[in-house]
């Protein structure tokens, strides 16, 4: 009996147990829908400086600490500076997230520099109608060349990396050496079909749909990419980094340069007129910001700062206009060779060095010809300044008289007799007396 009840207290037991599985199986939720991939996307489309690369592995930082999907870089560069690519390229190898490059739009190039960035991508793309090439080291040296022996051990330096970074991500090596070495550049259909890219896309939504469920390699780890309902998150560009980014332009460095030391030389021979001294000071500053990013020639740097001085001295010595020539001769060549570098993208271009070197040429001239002017004008006060003023005498005046000058009356002398309401002009002032001769009616 008592095994009986034992034995259906066991089963009544199992049976709960199995109720309340079944049950708790039944109030377990659905698994949450998954959520669509992000990718950010940014646009690059200026030359390659420290503020560009600063900005472009900021947005790696965020994308990966937002956990987006990737990054997207949309490129158009001429070229730029060799450490800023370099950091570009060591912050997408390390990269957490992947990082694609599209050359884009239509148009658009990555020369240069551009081409390391674009190779060192986890995925590279370009538009139709985009080039890619043309990345031989250039502007090397103070004056923006060098010796053989240097220029050999840079040119293989800079094969070197391109190439480890094309083996590192399975693209052609042969011709990236060829893009260091000869300057090649081709189109984005032939570096298709030399695997030096791996799409062509009319546009982000085909590249999205090619590049899905493609593997990366990251730092960490293999990755598949989703992009399945992708959405773009396109963010743009900051103020700072707008602001930084336009100061590294190299028409505007110099342009500033050229504001601030003329605002300081109108201040320093106009003291107390204040507001060109702080226009000028503002813009020196940040003329010396972009210099410290830019391949700057401290040669074409001192001979500018000489022809401010020519031009000063011109002011106080009387050099009949050579001092002037000299310094318009300082400013030219100094402004020539102030980014001299083969880098178009980091040269002063032509349409900005000639109005610039002319209205400085003349803001500076009509200033020296203004000061002159003031210098040979006739006192207007003193002594000196009554020299030629004409007057009444008060009085007949023979030896000694009264005249009426200016409203002011004067102890007159004179060496022809005056007689009273006479028109008198003086001829020079001795011990507080005027010297008069009559005015002959």
């Amino acid at each position: 009996m008592r095994r009986t009840l034992s034995r259906r207290i066991i089963y009544a037991g199992a049976l709960l147990v199995a109720l309340s599985g079944s049950f708790i199986s039944f109030e377990k939720p659905a698994p949450a829908a998954q959520k669509p991939p992000v990718f950010d996307v940014i646009t690059i489309s200026a030359a390659i400086t420290p503020p560009i690369a600063e900005y472009i592995l900021q947005s790696i930082d965020e994308a990966a600490k937002s956990n987006a999907e990737g990054l997207i870089i949309r490129l158009d560069t001429p070229g730029g500076l060799d450490l800023a690519m370099r950091d570009i390229a060591k912050g997408i190898l390390n990269s957490s997230i992947p990082v694609i490059v599209y050359v884009s739009p239509s148009g658009a190039r990555a020369a240069s520099a551009g081409v390391i960035i674009t190779v060192a991508a986890h995925i590279a793309a370009m538009a139709p109608g985009t080039n890619i090439g043309a990345a031989h080291p250039v502007g090397l040296g103070i004056g923006g060349g060098t010796d053989k022996t240097m220029s050999r051990k840079v040119e293989n330096d800079a094969v070197a990396y391109v190439r480890g970074i094309a083996g590192k991500r399975g693209r052609s090596e042969e011709w990236v050496e060829k893009a260091v070495r000869k300057s090649e550049s081709i189109t984005a259909e032939e570096a298709l079909r030399l695997k030096v890219v791996d799409f062509v896309s009319t546009d982000l939504n085909q590249l999205l749909s090619q590049v899905g469920g493609r593997e990366v390699l990251l730092a960490a780890g293999k990755k598949v990419l989703r992009t399945k309902e992708a959405v773009l998150n396109d963010k743009k560009m900051g103020i700072r980094p707008k602001v930084l980014s336009a100061l590294s332009d190299p028409n505007i460095a110099y342009i500033l340069l050229l504001v601030g030391l003329a605002g300081l030389y109108f201040e320093l021979s106009n003291p107390g007129v204040i507001l060109p001294g702080v226009i000028g000071g503002i813009s020196l500053i940040m003329a010396f910001f972009a210099m410290q990013t830019l391949p700057v020639n401290y040669a074409g740097v001192a001979l500018i700062l000489f022809s401010i001085i020519l031009f000063i001295a011109e002011i106080k010595v009387v050099s009949h206009g050579i001092l002037t020539v000299g310094g318009i001769i300082s400013l030219v060549i100094g402004s020539l060779m102030l980014f001299q570098t083969p880098d178009p993208a980091l040269r002063i271009s032509w349409g900005v060095l000639i109005p610039a070197v002319a209205v400085t040429s003349l803001f500076f001239i009509a200033v020296i010809a203004i000061a002159v002017k003031a210098q040979l004008r006739p006192r207007q006060g003193g002594q000196e300044g009554m020299q030629g003023e004409e007057g009444i005498a008060t009085t007949d005046i023979h030896a000694e008289g009264k005249a009426l000058i200016h409203g002011e009356h004067w102890n007159a002398i004179s060496d022809t007799p005056v007689t009273r309401g006479s028109k008198i002009r003086v001829i020079h002032v001795e011990n507080l007396k005027v010297k008069i001769e009559p005015i002959e009616q």
